[in-house]
């Protein structure tokens, strides 16, 4: 039996009158890049902060690679890696000496594969965190996790920063990760990002995760979407009794269709009319999102006393 990269089981997270997490279950295999997003105040964060033991749920269960998150904290820490959002190293260490610390509480690494991770980076590991641009600043915080070579990666907004062609270097790294069984949990607000590098996405909203899905799949399966410009306006209510068919918009002589049961019967309608552009868009992973999302309310995640909590947890 194939144990899962993590397990979230009915997961809860309250502080006080306000609930966090609300039971969320979520299975993520082995050597997947796997996708985790919601807007700000979702509760990623908050499970996160779960899984790596920095704040202890309130009911449920958090596990990764077969380990109790909160039973098994220091044996499952030594086979994850781990990259904040707001990764912030001590900036009067160079980087260097950053590395061989956590490379020290690890029990070592693979010194051979952190100087090709250097070299592909471009880093200097000879200079003070302090006086590194932000953007070396999260190559210093990639290197650190990928250089041990951990079972399991998660990694919350882990090109921050960067320019397009570093971006491109660590989306090579990930895909070299998978490809040695290894996995990794990605979590970030650039969908375009997400959707290049990620196979499966679970969506969370306002604690709980309204949606689990492949990409490859929710692409196959999501409707059609055509812009249509027309020689002249065809007269109205020409498309209104289409099974299947909506129309969206339209102006003057373009409109904009979306079609749940292929196209065809589109397609032989709009040949009764001349048609001068005819664009098919195709359906993105920030169309999915914010077919979710549209309407969300202010931010409703982890208050002040647990941001305060999960501080504590760190320097405990």
């Amino acid at each position: 039996m194939t144990v899962p990269a993590l397990r979230f089981q009915s997961l809860v997270k309250r502080y006080g009158h306000v609930t966090a997490l609300d039971g969320i279950d979520l299975e993520v295999p082995p050597a997947e890049v796997y996708g985790f997003l919601g807007p700000n105040g979702a509760g990623k964060s908050t499970a996160i902060r779960i899984l790596l033991d920095l704040i202890r749920p309130t009911g449920g269960r958090a596990e990764a690679l077969g380990l109790d998150a909160q039973d098994d904290t220091v044996a499952l820490r030594r086979r994850i890696g781990y990259l904040p959002g707001d990764f912030r190293p001590d900036r009067n260490l160079t980087a260097r000496q950053l590395l061989d610390l956590v490379a020290a509480m690890r029990g070592g690494d693979d010194h051979r594969y952190r100087a090709e991770l250097l070299d592909r980076f471009q880093l200097d590991p000879a200079r003070r965190i302090g006086e590194l641009s932000r953007g070396n600043r999260q190559k210093v915080g990639l290197v650190m996790v990928f250089m041990h070579r951990p079972e399991l990666l998660v990694l919350d907004e882990p090109t921050t920063g960067l320019d397009p062609l570093m971006q491109e270097e660590v989306h090579a790294v990930l895909r070299e990760t998978i490809a040695d069984g290894r996995s990794v949990f990605f979590s970030s607000h650039v969908l375009s990002e997400v959707e290049a590098v990620c196979t499966r996405v679970a969506m969370l909203r306002a604690g709980r995760i309204v949606v689990d899905f492949e990409l490859a799949e929710r692409r196959r399966l999501a409707p059609a979407r055509l812009t249509v410009e027309f020689a002249s306006a065809p007269p109205a209510g020409a498309f209104d009794r289409l099974a299947d068919v909506r129309l969206l918009t339209h102006d003057d002589r373009q409109y904009e269709f979306e079609a749940t049961d292929g196209v065809d019967a589109l397609v032989k309608r709009l040949a009764e009319f001349t048609v001068l552009r005819l664009v098919p868009h195709e359906v993105t992973l920030e169309d999915l999102f914010l077919s979710y999302y549209e309407g969300d309310g202010e931010e409703r995640d982890a208050p002040d006393a647990a941001r305060a909590e999960a501080s504590n947890a760190r320097t405990a």
